[in-house]
């Protein structure tokens, strides 16, 4: 029988100690709004930090939204380590305690990130955009406004657009003839909120609602509806890859940050972390782009870009002038309120 000396048998003991330790942060779980995105990020934040760490990833994919993370936190049963947010989410996720605080101070140089892409618990994974697409071959005339998304006379049809208020009512007040720099302090007000309301009724027997970023792109391929409110990664995905006859309309895009949070009770936080730091390298950020028309939310990132895949981007100089940027913090104070009477009015 073989016998271990004292120090010997601490040495195993810390090894074993190790093992474990190693072994619980082999998978981060993930949770993302898949499709399209996801599988970019696999190839782009995923697989890169797996051959450098050895962690790997589970994910699942969802719809936004922060009840069951509130759920998860308020059980003390958290099992995501790692949370793709949309912007609003994040602040309020970050007010409420859901999120781990995130120091910044570990991505080293930030003075090139894009203005507001860092807050206090989250860091910003791409710049994406809400535009609408249609069918070219399918259309004889091309619609070039959102003006023209809600002028069912020009191009009769059905419209697809998201269950949410968000961006639909921007897109509503805009086609109504709202500056788009106007829209966020007409829609502060009661008078503007029953504006987008009267402007969305105009089409709302012809609306095509859905939930999922992949069913935007499906509608259009099922000819379900003659345009829709979609993710232009999506659609681009859509006509790169599936070789689909889509276009996208740019005017009056609203572009948005997503964004990387940790759960205040992940239990691989520290993991998480140091993924955090690796997926927010301008490398990282520029070969997401390859994958799907995202664009870095850093500029030294930019420069790494193909000049054509740039054309695609949001940023492109071509597909940003007239776009307005989600007021955050408008829709953190005024989700609830507004929803409510979406709801109501869906029902109507």
């Amino acid at each position: 029988m073989r016998t271990f000396t004292k120090a010997q048998c601490t040495a195993v003991a810390v090894l074993a100690f190790s093992a474990v330790t190693v072994q619980a942060a082999e998978t981060l779980s993930v949770v993302t709004f898949g499709g399209a995105y996801e599988a970019a990020a696999k190839k782009a934040y995923f697989e890169p930090f797996t051959q450098a760490t050895g962690i790997g990833f589970s994910t699942e994919s969802y719809d936004g939204g922060l009840a069951k993370l509130s759920a998860m936190e308020q059980a003390k049963n958290t099992t995501w380590d790692l949370i793709d947010l949309e912007t609003n989410d994040a602040i309020t996720a970050c007010d409420e305690g859901l999120l781990k605080k995130f120091d910044r101070k570990t991505l080293g140089k930030t003075s090139d990130f894009i203005p507001g892409s860092i807050n206090d618990c989250a860091v910003a994974s791409m710049v994406w955009s809400t535009v609408y697409a249609y069918d070219a071959s399918k259309l004889k005339t091309a619609p070039t406004t959102v003006g023209d998304f809600f002028d069912l006379h020009k191009f009769p049809g059905k419209r697809g657009l998201r269950k949410s208020p968000k961006v639909t009512m921007e897109w509503a007040l805009i086609a109504d003839g709202v500056d788009p720099k106007d829209v966020y302090k007409v829609l502060g007000t009661s008078a503007g909120v029953d504006r987008a309301f009267r402007k969305l009724d105009t089409i709302k027997k012809n609306i095509v609602w859905w939930e999922s970023g992949a069913q935007a792109p499906q509608l259009l391929a099922d000819g379900a509806v003659v345009m829709t409110q979609a993710y232009n990664g999506r659609i681009d995905d859509a006509a790169k890859k599936d070789n689909k006859p889509f276009k996208a309309v740019w005017d009056a895009q609203v572009y948005d940050f997503d964004w990387w949070g940790i759960p205040a009770g992940a239990k691989h936080a520290d993991a998480a972390a140091k993924f955090i730091v690796s997926a927010s390298q301008p490398k990282s950020y520029a070969d997401l782009s390859k994958y799907i028309a995202y664009a870095p939310p850093r500029k030294d990132a930019i420069a790494l870009v193909d000049k054509q895949r740039l054309a695609d981007l949001p940023t492109a100089p071509a597909n940003f002038k007239r776009a307005v940027q989600i007021n955050a913090n408008f829709w953190a104070d005024n989700a609830d309120q507004i929803n409510k009477r979406f709801q109501v009015w869906l029902t109507q």
